[in-house]
């Protein structure tokens, strides 16, 4: 095994600094074998799995090839499902536009104070995280229906009362307030990282506040900005949870068609297909963004 040794300043002294050689190579791949093994499992079978049953007539019956599934999603005479996948669309759009409206600004003042707040306020934002989904989807829903805690407060001051409960904007509602923690968290990283003689270099070359956060603060977190958006955007397309309790099953998203195809009609074939379509769509979204991260990545000049 090759060592690498750096004399002290004495010349008497050695000591080892990084093991290199043989032997780490040696044990690297099998270090590596467990999660090698349990994403071929958990995350590569499934996937071609899915992608085999969306190209078969009947599975697992009828294995046979066709793209019968496919024609009958992309059915512009009669596009129904093209529907549900641009509402879909649409309102994981807004959600994560209104996450980052909320979430920047947060990220951003919780990155300015100091580190015994900091740390404190970072895990409120956690914290509804350990609560089970489902559980704080229910909360929700008693706090906008008819008779929940909102309406009741609006009759008490006499002002009249919403409906808010089973409409489009429940289920945007019910997005922003889970993932809202998935764009604050990434932003609020990158925010905290940025060195303060960075600031401090453009404040003495005469930059106001204005000008340091447009020129150094945005464009050096453009790269946490990118990975919240992945990650809100990601949960909000796929949802089908918070629409079927706050919407009603009124605004039925791909999510819901999904689920439907698997546990009520037993269509596997077209379940696939609308899998494979979200996937599609999401890693061209992703593939889209990591340039934009990269261009702004060094930041802005004054």
């Amino acid at each position: 095994m090759k060592n690498r040794i750096r004399r002290g300043k004495t010349g008497k002294e050695e000591y080892a600094l990084q093991v290199e050689g043989i032997g780490s190579r040696r044990f690297a791949p099998m270090l590596a074998l467990p999660f090698s093994v349990y994403m071929l499992i958990f995350i590569a079978a499934p996937l071609v799995l899915i992608v085999l049953y969306s190209v078969c007539v009947d599975p697992p019956g009828d294995m046979s090839f066709t793209l019968s599934h496919f024609k009958r999603f992309f059915d512009f005479e009669n596009p129904v499902y093209l529907q549900v996948l641009w509402r879909s669309f649409y309102i994981a759009v807004i959600s994560t536009a209104i996450c980052l409206l909320i979430g920047y600004p947060m990220a951003y003042i919780l990155s300015r104070m100091r580190p015994t707040v900091r740390n404190i306020l970072s895990v409120l934002f956690i914290l509804p995280m350990w609560m089970n989904f489902l559980l704080r989807t229910y909360a929700w829903m008693s706090l906008l229906e008819n008779t929940g805690l909102i309406n009741t407060f609006l009759t008490a001051i006499g002002l009249p009362t919403m409906n808010i409960m089973y409409t489009q904007w429940a289920v945007v509602l019910g997005n922003v307030y889970n993932f809202l923690p998935f764009m604050i968290l990434p932003i609020y990283n990158v925010l905290v990282k940025i060195d303060p003689a960075v600031v401090e270099a453009a404040q003495d070359l005469g930059a106001n506040g204005r000008r340091v956060f447009t020129k150094i603060i945005l464009p050096l977190s453009v790269p946490g900005v990118i990975s919240g958006i992945s990650m809100t955007f990601m949960p909000a397309i796929t949802t089908f949870v918070i629409s079927k309790l706050l919407g009603g099953g009124q605004y039925t998203l791909i999510g819901d068609l999904i689920e439907k195809q698997y546990k009520v009609t037993g269509d596997w074939g077209f379940g696939s297909v609308m899998s494979v379509i979200i996937m599609v769509l999401i890693l061209l979204c992703m593939n889209l963004m990591p340039s934009s991260s990269r261009d702004h990545a060094g930041g802005g000049l004054l």
